[in-house]
């Protein structure tokens, strides 16, 4: 994009040694005891919190039931079938409380300083990347060590026992809630300050990690999720309420493709997102997706509506799987053919817009027969290994599927007019009719199913269908089922790829579905619900760390 920042300082707590009055600090470095004088120093220290956002190569998706590919992690994999194990240490755990104690540390320092109000708003988004950072770890390990200060080796709370995952969610509540009043509303922030931590970014985490709270409660038992529900309505309210955010629609009837690429950089709908720049900070995102490091797989294609917003199971437009290999697509949700590659559809590549077949053998090679178009870019950076467009964490849409959901889930229904003002601007927007009580009875649809997928279908690829499936509680019956893709027997893709042998080159179900991954290979049992805590942190910490159940 065009208007980017971001300065990186690295490392620069330099602590200096002084000798009988001489000064034997380094003359190209700043010692910390002469750093934090200033609210610009404050600033640059908090400019470092940013480059831990969720960047582009997000693949989180693989542990989930609606991607697939084995490119990028054999990690993700494992966690997806179920297979994987308790290791020693966690990437999730260390990054986080690595940025903890940054967090802390310029809290500590902005203490001391006596520069008070001057400094607020670094004080806020040391709150909110703190916060960012105990929700990155709740949703992993349910409750942790809830730290609030420096630590060194002496400290005694180097032992600090878990807190409860309710009381990770509140404490990390209460940050925000402190940041909120310290922090710009997005209106005030100028051009060189777009991407910073706002009003709007605050009460986004607030009402995600409130909704995610609340329906865990509901579903897994173990408190009241009332309170948490309404904290998410409130928040995602106020977010809504404050007019400074709204649904990108600058490419008309292509907006949602174009949102996650360069053309929706700093729209109206991104609250919050990692952003990069030609020449100092870019990323081979789409090259990479080219080559299907990530691939969508049937229980998300099977989820699109028909466009007259009915289930494909009930529709009378929907035109089977039989046939041609554009033929599921027909018909559909137009989110659909801006999420996957639709057969024969013309792909921006090295030489300008190409039309792709997804295949089985060569660069267009995938273990389900789909191929994600969603996040590839359409310039020639991009297709240099120099993408420029961001990644957006956290966007308005997301705000209105929480709202949504929300209502429903506290009060049992939700208004058609709540309706209009959530999930149908959304609809909307992609073009597809609007849900509405009449049509979801009309049509024995179940308005909870309704609101579930369209979060899945929205949201899809950015990083939340596995947190989902958690606090559902859903999961269990969800992951087991096999990784299938699109019907290859006696349809053109067996046609085009006629040397396939099935059952040795390619897997086939009874009705000639292609098999990526096997039921039998696939487990979710109860203690996946949370991941392990790392086994040398259960080993340091004296007794005081306990593991999850199950593992």
């Amino acid at each position: 994009m065009n208007t980017k920042h971001r300065t990186y300082i690295g490392v620069f707590l330099v602590l200096t040694v002084a000798c009988k009055g001489l000064d034997l600090g380094p003359k190209d470095q700043i010692s910390d005891a002469s750093f934090w004088k200033s609210p610009d120093q404050f600033r640059l220290a908090a400019n470092d919190f940013y480059y831990y956002l969720q960047g582009a190569h997000n693949y989180t998706e693989l542990n989930s039931d609606i991607a697939y590919g084995d490119a990028v992690s054999t990690q993700l994999r494992a966690v997806s079938n179920g297979s994987y194990l308790a290791e020693a240490n966690s990437v999730v755990w260390d990054t986080n409380y690595f940025n903890i104690r940054a967090t802390n540390y310029l809290l500590q320092k902005a203490s001391e300083s006596g520069l008070g109000a001057a400094i607020d708003r670094w004080v806020g988004e040391a709150l909110f990347f703190r916060a960012y950072h105990y929700w990155n770890l709740a949703k992993s390990f349910g409750g942790v060590p809830l730290i609030s200060k420096v630590l060194d080796v002496t400290s005694s709370e180097v032992y600090t026992a878990r807190s409860t995952q309710q009381e990770t969610i509140d404490f990390l509540i209460a940050d925000l809630d402190s940041a909120v009043p310290k922090l710009p509303k997005q209106s005030q922030l100028d051009g060189s300050e777009l991407g910073r931590v706002t009003q709007g970014a605050a009460l986004a985490l607030k009402a995600r990690a409130a909704l995610y709270q609340g329906t865990w409660l509901k579903y897994h038992g173990g408190g009241d999720p009332a309170p948490y529900l309404n904290a998410a309505i409130s928040a995602a309210q106020q977010l809504v309420a404050s007019g400074a955010y709204a649904l990108y629609t600058g490419q008309g009837a292509q907006s949602y493709k174009y949102l996650f690429i360069l053309q929706g950089d700093d729209s109206p709908e991104v609250i919050l997102a990692f952003r990069y720049w030609a020449g100092r900070a870019t990323h081979n995102w789409t090259r990479e997706l080219w080559f299907n490091f990530m691939i969508p797989t049937k229980t998300l294609a099977d989820m699109y509506l028909a466009t007259d917003g009915l289930p494909i199971t009930s529709s009378p437009l929907f035109q089977g799987y039989d046939s041609l290999m554009t033929v599921e697509f027909q018909n559909r949700d137009p989110r659909m053919a801006m999420t996957f590659v639709v057969p024969g559809s013309d792909v921006f590549q090295e030489n300008g817009f190409q039309p792709v077949y997804p295949g089985f053998s060569g660069s267009s090679a995938t273990r389900t027969g789909y191929m994600l178009r969603k996040f590839l870019d359409e310039t020639v950076d991009a297709t240099q290994f120099r993408g420029q467009y961001d990644f957006k964490e956290f966007r308005y849409g997301e705000v209105l599927l929480i709202l949504a959901e929300a209502l429903y889930e506290r009060d049992g229904q939700i208004s058609d007019g709540d309706l209009g003002s959530t999930i149908n601007l959304l609809r909307a927007r992609a073009g597809m009719p609007a849900l509405t009580n009449a049509f979801v009875t009309a049509n024995a649809l179940d308005m909870q199913t309704e609101i579930r997928r369209e979060r899945t279908v929205e949201l899809a690829f950015e990083g939340f269908r596995r947190d989902d499936l958690r606090r559902w509680k859903t999961a269990e019956t969800v992951m087991p089922l096999a990784i299938r893709g699109v019907k290859f027997v006696g349809t053109e893709y067996q046609q085009r790829n006629p040397t396939l042998v099935i059952n040795s080159d390619i897997f086939v179900d009874a009705n000639g579905f292609i098999v990526g991954e096997p039921a039998v290979s696939r487990h979710f049992l109860e203690k996946h619900y949370l991941d392990p805590i790392p086994l040398q942190q259960i080993q340091l910490s004296h007794g005081t760390l306990v593991q999850n159940p199950g593992w």
